[in-house]
């Protein structure tokens, strides 16, 4: 068990967080949420060793092995990708060099029955027994079924590590880390660099680990698959909830809303009270009425809604010029890096207001096609514009492509047309650049704030056709939202590389696969490309649709099994009495949780108090009964999720027998 204690830490004189606690227990896979900035990457080094904190501290038992992946980019080393994954395997090589040594010696060496052959003997057989308690037998073939879900055929095993691109190298760290033998994993946004396929592989292999995880991401759908607690980091504070990612959106809200009522019942009381306090307390014969209304008011304790970070960008792409049906007609193109045919024969063609998403494995010619389309990359085949196409780009590594020697400001007015200048900071405030912030360095922004800036200058010129190469890399949840609906209010014709289901549903109207050279059109967005694939099942509410239809099917079926109409008025008065048990049993079940959950933030209280948490620590059972309140919170919340699937069932039948 990992146990984080009034962790506080500062930059600049600035609190970047303050009094965190939370505890990590075994087996347990845990989202860290919040906004850019907000210092999730920072906690995570800081869990890791590599910073130290100001205040509080972290604890570990003795032994615990942390495995930590960061999103630098390690250098390239000049081995293969099969020797740098074996790396990992730090005890078992060298289990395996002591094996072979022995092993020579007791093939050349003649005193058999000497003591010292005799250790030899023993020692081996110790060793072969400890080798096979670390996996030594099967290491390599989890590495190869690692490496393979990360997307790496048998054929790329014994290639220069070197010879592949940073993404691909960091899918390599990836795996290193995934098959050592920690007790905690921390994933700093591990599917940065990862395809559909390798998330959905990464998504499985999480939930069948029983190592602990903590995992940093701006992908929604990998957050609610991979994890099933979520801790979120707002305005240096955090806030624990033991659920996945889209049922804490729902609890925080529901959470918040209730702490929203619970304040303004309060601040009417108060009030009440102090009016009748300033009404009494000069009159002798309700002097001491007064009093005691003062000393009651005293002892309220105040109720506070927890902090929220509202700021978010405000942007719409201006309209799109008139340009002709046909964008873009492309015949015949290809293209190859030496002996590597990334694009063999493509023929497309895009259409005015057309929206279409690419998508397939890295390394398939996604960017390769990008690149030809907005960078005028040198190819094979004939590419035609249609008639006043005028294109914006934005390329995968625009972010980091900005001129760091110059301020927000600059970048901006050195880009935009005369007439717009002197709006710029305007401009650069829908981007939550506001004040001085417009006056830092771009060598200064985080990722996120490099992000927002490239965007801000896609916003310069009319574009009629634009194109985006993973837009959402550096983009936190609520900037991504933003973005995506701003795009799907865009009047032009979109292109967009991406690996995040949740930003292209409802995106794309069209996708294409890239795959060994050659795509493969689906007449439909992301939903449909995952349905054909059978990758993923489709979206919860299209499941409920589909429960729903086969109820009434069943229920039909079981009214002509009796020969009798499909609903009748007494299977009408059970189902909707059905329907009501339901309602009572999810509304007491809600109750339940929410009971347990402020037993446990009375507890996670006295820990924030450092004179109160050093009482109750001295306690022998203190961390006992801490967990046993978790525990009793995540069987609360599992059985509120019970009794709503339950409801939903039983609306479900009452809406199938419906005349």
């Amino acid at each position: 068990m990992l146990s984080v204690h009034q962790v506080g830490l500062a930059f600049g004189g600035t609190d970047l967080f303050k009094d965190i606690s939370f505890l990590v227990n075994p087996g347990e896979r845990i989202g860290l949420v919040g906004r850019n900035g907000a210092g999730k990457s920072t906690l995570l080094k800081l869990i890791a060793g590599h910073y130290a904190p100001d205040t509080g501290g972290v604890s570990t038992p003795s032994g615990f092995r942390i495995g930590f992946l960061t999103q630098d980019i390690p250098p390239k080393p000049s081995t293969t990708v099969w020797e740098e994954a074996a790396s990992s395997f730090v005890e078992i090589k060298a289990l395996e060099a002591q094996m072979e040594g022995w092993n020579e010696q007791l093939a050349t060496r003649t005193d058999y029955e000497s003591d010292a052959y005799m250790k030899i003997i023993e020692d081996l057989t110790h060793a072969q027994e400890e080798y096979q308690m670390r996996g030594g037998y099967t290491y390599q073939a989890d590495m190869e079924r690692v490496l393979i879900g990360l997307g790496f055929k048998a054929v790329d095993f014994h290639k220069a590590l070197s010879t592949f691109s940073g993404g691909w190298q960091m899918r390599v760290e990836l795996a290193k880390i995934l098959m050592q033998n920690n007790d905690l994993l921390l994933l700093d946004e591990p599917t940065n660099h990862l395809d559909i396929e390798s998330i959905l592989w990464l998504e499985q292999f999480l939930s069948d680990s029983p190592q602990a995880v903590i995992l940093v991401s701006h992908d929604r759908t990998f957050l609610n698959n991979a994890t099933t607690r979520t801790i979120e980091i707002v305005l240096g504070k955090s806030y624990d909830f033991p659920c996945p990612y889209y049922k804490y959106l729902k609890l925080r809200e529901e959470i918040r809303e209730k702490q929203r009522q619970a304040k303004a019942n309060q601040d009417k009381e108060i009030k009440q009270t102090e009016q009748l306090i300033e009404r009494f307390r000069y009159k002798a014969s309700k002097a001491s009425f007064a009093q005691s209304l003062i000393k009651k008011l005293d002892k309220v304790d105040i109720i506070e809604v927890d902090d929220e970070d509202t700021r978010s960008m405000r942007f719409k792409f201006p309209p799109a010029p008139h340009s002709g049906k046909v964008m873009a007609r492309l015949d015949g193109i290809h293209k190859h890096y030496g002996e590597k045919h990334v694009l063999k024969g493509l023929d497309l063609e895009f259409v005015r207001g057309q929206k279409v998403a690419f998508v397939g494995q890295n390394g398939q010619g996604k960017s390769t096609l990008v690149k030809i389309l907005a960078e005028h990359l040198a190819h094979e085949g004939r590419l035609e514009w249609g008639h006043q196409v005028q294109v914006g780009y934005y390329a995968q590594n625009q972010a980091e492509a900005l001129d760091g020697s110059k301020t927000v400001l600059a970048t901006i007015e050195d880009d935009c047309p005369e007439e717009i200048r002197k709006s710029a900071r305007k401009l650069l405030g829908n981007f939550m650049f506001a004040g001085d912030d417009v006056e830092k360095k771009v060598s200064v922004l985080s990722g996120g704030e490099r992000g927002r800036l490239a965007l801000c200058q896609l916003m310069l010129n009319p574009i009629n056709m634009l194109i985006l190469d993973e837009p959402t890399n550096h983009l936190d949840m609520q900037a991504k939202d933003v973005l995506k609906q701003s795009l799907e209010s865009y009047e032009g014709t979109l292109v967009v590389v991406s690996h995040d289901r949740e930003f292209l549903q409802g995106l794309a109207n069209m996708t294409y696969e890239f795959k060994d050279g050659k795509i493969k059109q689906y007449l439909g967005g992301i939903e449909y490309f995952l349905e054909q694939r059978k990758m993923q099942s489709m979206r919860e509410v299209e499941l409920q649709q589909d429960a729903k239809k086969q109820l009434k099917v069943e229920a039909a079926n079981k009214a002509a099994k009796q020969n009798q109409p499909a609903a009748s008025r007494e299977d009408l008065k059970q189902t909707e009495k059905a329907v009501r048990q339901a309602e009572r049993d999810e509304q007491k079940a809600q109750e339940a949780f929410e009971i347990a959950h402020v037993a446990l933030d009375a507890v996670d209280q006295v820990m924030a108090n450092p004179v109160e948490f050093k009482k109750v620590s001295a306690e022998p059972d203190f961390y006992a009964r801490y967990e046993a309140l978790q525990k009793a919170s995540e069987q609360a919340f599992q059985g509120w999720e019970k009794a709503t699937g339950q409801l939903q069932i039983r609306q479900a039948e009452w809406e199938a027998i419906q005349p």
